[in-house]
């Protein structure tokens, strides 16, 4: 994980130990070569967007159409330059006038990048690279005079959330002549409405724990909202939704933006739409559809498959611009066939928001964002997984065992679970809780105040270290060691990491040796590195090595960008966390194995394992999807898994240089692969886990 500041010299990134939690700033040049930002950049949507093939046809018909005589261009956010590249050779040339294309591009490693790929494919004399925001451009030193045509890509899956309307009223107000062309020219935002258990117990914990089978209450009646989510739009892959949901409304349009002229800061719309069948609304779903030039013959659409043959767009599955989602509070709006709903649409600089009540009450209800005081705010995965009764049974069943043997226990809760925090403190009255909360710190503890009450605890019995977990002594414990730890393990902010780095759980652990009990109980005491050759195709697609995009090399970009697919031998692509359920079409081919172990019992060590997996499916494999099985008791069996069928947990994918055909033992056609011979070795100074395998 990193952050970055600074300026076109330099650049301060935070470096974050993801087993220690611990960062520290370094200082990366302009004039260097990039090493070390090969893991930053991979996570990012970089190489998926320009594998898009849709998008980037899209865009370079439309900049072709645009760019037809010698004039400034001005490409804001420009990436690697790829849009800039398609302009400048678009830009005619005669003796009486010369074009010039400038392209602006903030993030450091991504300017370096832009200028190794523009040098490589000999435009470095065509286009002027300005390593600065839009915002810092000054006509007469950063580009001579204001640009007649702005190309632009600076649009995430909600539209307006990577700052398109601020970007593009500087641009109006200072960088661009009046009536200037725009590739693209608008953006329309549509929406529906749609019933969804599975969005439903993202966001509603309130409605979930009451219905509960435990005593555990996260929320008190007279705080449901007390633990909630934030009240935004969410990017999702809507399409594995399709047969599981039901759909409430036809397609309606929100918001559209034209990039032409200089847009509001703030806008509002009342929509008034007729229910297509009875249901409840939980949830507003919305894409955009982008008319790329000013003629309208050129689409590209982030529209769910469901209703592409009514939008034209991109026919290919991609990650970097997903649907949107955006919850409706509590249980849902309750609807019945053709009655009109009137949904409430306002859109600030970077965001959307809706508020929706049946048209015929005259006030709004429980369909509007409230906020209560004081709120926590965690992630939607979080919620639905303390929202689970499967899981919340399994974890309190674990606690039980671990306190039912022991007097008077001191506790220590490792990471950020404030569900064990308070299943401990309402389970075993006389033990004294000692909190980590890393992420959560004060606000947690402020949580658990304000729930003590209606789980009948007192926050007596707990402490919050103010300080780090190293330089924590016995006398922190008033003399005494601890008696059980535990997690679960969550730590905030690190839900969209690889699996392994909750592996923090066992560095925490390990830090706390010299003061844990001979008979420490330890939950979970292990962690099962999982895996399974799986189908994937449109992911393997999506992380495939650069060629030629659009007429221009982009080679040089695959390394830094983390590509996977068509690596030349014997380059090797990172392992990448993704929702395996949102990742276009899959297919276990194998069987799940383990293929090490991680034992919480002893301290952290590197270590290293190997299985062989056998196919048990004929197919074609991509890769292979890792996870962990968390093991809370030894003696019951209780494990809680992350796996490819649990959606609230993302999976580590290690995706193949070159696909491979396969097929079980029983099939004996010659051409396919019939078991994987794998080894994992996982490095404890780091937490890096390092792959290798050999089909036979």
């Amino acid at each position: 994980m990193s952050q970055s500041y600074g300026s076109s010299s330099q650049m301060f990134q935070l470096k974050l130990d993801p087993l220690t939690g611990n960062s520290e700033w370094v200082v990366v040049g302009a004039d260097d070569d990039g090493a070390g930002m090969e893991v930053e950049l991979a996570t990012t949507s970089y190489l998926d967007m320009l594998n898009d093939s849709c998008r980037n046809k899209a865009y370079r018909e439309a900049i072709d159409k645009t760019v037809t005589r010698p004039c400034c261009v001005l490409d804001i956010g420009a990436g690697t330059g790829l849009l800039s590249m398609i302009a400048a050779r678009a830009m005619p040339t005669n003796s009486d006038s010369k074009g010039s294309v400038f392209a602006c591009e903030s993030y450091l490693p991504m300017f370096k990048l832009m200028r190794k790929l523009v040098r490589c494919n000999s435009l470095d004399k065509n286009i002027k690279i300005i390593n600065k925001r839009s915002d810092e451009l000054i006509i007469g030193v950063d580009i001579p005079a204001r640009a007649d045509i702005l190309v632009s890509e600076i649009l995430d899956s909600e539209l307006l959330g990577e700052g398109l309307i601020p970007t593009l009223q500087h641009a109006h107000d200072e960088l661009l002549v009046q009536n200037p062309l725009t590739v693209p020219y608008r953006a329309i935002v549509y929406g529906q409405l749609l019933e969804s258990s599975f969005l439903w117990k993202l966001h509603d914990l309130y409605n979930n724990d009451i219905s509960a089978s435990d005593a555990i209450r996260l929320l008190p009646p007279q705080l449901p909202y007390m633990l909630s989510v934030k009240p935004k739009q969410y990017p999702m892959h809507c399409d594995p939704l399709q047969h599981e949901s039901k759909l409430l409304s036809e397609p309606f349009k929100i918001f559209e933006f034209d990039f032409s002229k200089r847009p509001d800061s703030y806008g509002e719309a009342d929509i008034f739409i007729n229910s297509t069948a009875d249901g409840t609304v939980n949830a507003v779903i919305s894409w955009w559809v982008l008319q790329l030039d000013q003629q309208g013959t050129i689409y590209y659409s982030t529209a769910p498959k469901w209703i592409k043959h009514l939008q034209p767009g991109s026919e290919t599955w991609c990650d970097h611009w997903k649907q949107c989602v955006w919850f409706v509070p509590g249980k849902g709006l309750s609807v019945s066939r053709d009655e009109e709903i009137h949904l409430h649409a306002v859109h600030s600089d970077i965001s959307i928001s809706y508020s929706l009540r049946v048209a015929s009450q005259r006030t709004k209800n429980e369909n509007s964002i409230r906020n209560d005081g004081f709120q926590l705010i965690l992630p939607p995965e979080k919620i639905a997984t303390y929202s689970d009764d499967s899981w919340r049974h399994s974890v309190l069943l674990a606690v039980q065992n671990a306190f039912c043997r022991k007097d008077y226990p001191l506790c220590f809760v490792a990471d950020d679970s404030i569900f064990l925090a308070t299943a401990i403190a309402h389970l075993c009255k006389t033990s004294r809780i000692m909190l980590l909360f890393p992420g959560l710190r004060e606000r947690g503890f402020q949580y658990l105040q304000a729930i003590a009450e209606t789980n009948q605890f007192s926050v007596n019995c707990m402490k919050l270290l103010d300080h780090r977990i190293d330089c924590m002594t016995m006398y922190d414990t008033d003399g005494k060691k601890i008696d059980v730890l535990v997690g679960e393990p969550f730590y905030l902010g690190s839900e969209n990491y690889l699996p392994w780095r909750n592996l923090r759980f066992w560095k925490e652990r390990t830090r706390l040796e010299r003061i844990l009990s001979k008979d420490v109980q330890v939950i979970p005491s292990r962690g099962i590195l999982r895996v399974s050759a799986m189908f994937l195709p449109d992911l393997w697609r999506s992380r495939c090595s650069l060629v030629n995009i659009e007429g221009f090399n982009h080679s040089g970009a695959n390394t830094i960008l983390g590509a996977c697919g068509n690596l030349p031998s014997p380059q090797d692509s990172p392992i990448l966390p993704f929702f395996v359920w949102q990742s276009g079409e899959t297919k276990e081919l194998s069987e799940r194995l383990t293929l090490m172990e991680f034992d919480f019992s002893k301290p952290m060590t590197s270590c290293a394992g190997k299985a062989k997996v056998d196919f048990t499916e004929t197919g074609i494999c991509h890769g292979f999807v890792l996870w962990i099985d968390w093991v809370l008791d030894e003696e019951d069996g209780i494990v809680v898994s992350t796996g490819p069928d649990h959606r609230h947990w993302k999976q580590g994918v290690k995706l193949l240089r070159t696909p491979v055909g396969v097929g079980s033992r029983d099939n004996k056609r010659s051409d396919e692969r019939h078991s994987v011979e794998m080894k994992a070795s996982f490095d404890s100074t780091n937490g890096n886990l390092a792959i290798q395998y050999d089909f036979v």
